[in-house]
């Protein structure tokens, strides 16, 4: 089993948080969806619609777990096709390279991650019809169900860290990665209080995308410096 790279789940962290401007911009249509179809008066109390969100949220990071299971399996599998050593320094390189990659991406310097959108736009397209009949949402069951499917909704930022779980070559790594992106992903998404707005709002300016950019390029340049 290889050791996962250090930084690995911070960065996975860094990216769902400080991505949250893409996140609000691809699926605030999702969150709205959601809000708008619950009863008036559960709209109005922030207290009765708090399990709802909850159950939301936290399902679809489950559905993000899941995939980093899949994903983390998946490198397993990698590892024991090769000699174990040849491999476990290609899935270091790849989770660096993806990392850097990232960090362009999050920049604002190089938007290469975004074509990875357009590969899961075949597999959306099958579960999209399943989350149009969850709406509108009357019980928080049918927001976990809707929320679970949410996870799989084409981003390149989901992708590109289930990438970086297949380096890890192991299921549970591969889950840890994925819930450690979707915990970064809740100030922005939860779509309650003030603190989701100062998320947002924060990670809009261009000197915080660029910091954060350069951090996750640092992480990628350490799992390759590793590799010597």
């Amino acid at each position: 089993m290889m050791e996962t790279a250090p930084g690995i789940y911070l960065t996975a962290f860094l990216v769902g948080l400080l991505g949250g401007v893409h996140c609000l911009s691809m699926c605030g249509g999702l969150v709205g969806s959601l809000t708008l179809g619950l009863d008036p008066r559960i709209r109005r109390d922030p207290l009765l619609m708090l399990p709802y969100q909850l159950t939301y949220n936290l399902a679809r990071i489950a559905g993000y777990a899941t995939a980093g299971a899949l994903f983390g399996g998946l490198g397993a599998l990698l590892l024991q096709l090769d000699a174990f050593q040849v491999m476990q320094r290609v899935l270091y390189g790849l989770a660096g390279v993806v990392m850097i990659l990232l960090g362009l991406y999050l920049g604002g310097w190089w938007r290469l991650i975004a074509v990875v959108e357009r590969a899961g736009a075949v597999l959306w397209r099958r579960l999209e019809p399943l989350g149009r009949r969850l709406l509108p949402v009357r019980n928080p069951l049918q927001a976990a169900a809707l929320g679970y499917l949410w996870a799989w909704i084409p981003c390149g930022l989901v992708y590109s860290v289930l990438i970086t779980a297949v380096a890890t070559g192991s299921v549970l790594d591969g889950a840890l990665v994925m819930l450690a992106f979707g915990a970064g992903t809740l100030p922005n998404l939860l779509g309650i209080g003030f603190l989701a707005g100062a998320a947002a709002r924060i990670s809009e300016r261009a000197w915080v995308k660029q910091v954060a950019g350069l951090l996750v390029i640092g992480f990628g340049l350490y799992a390759l410096w590793q590799l010597y």
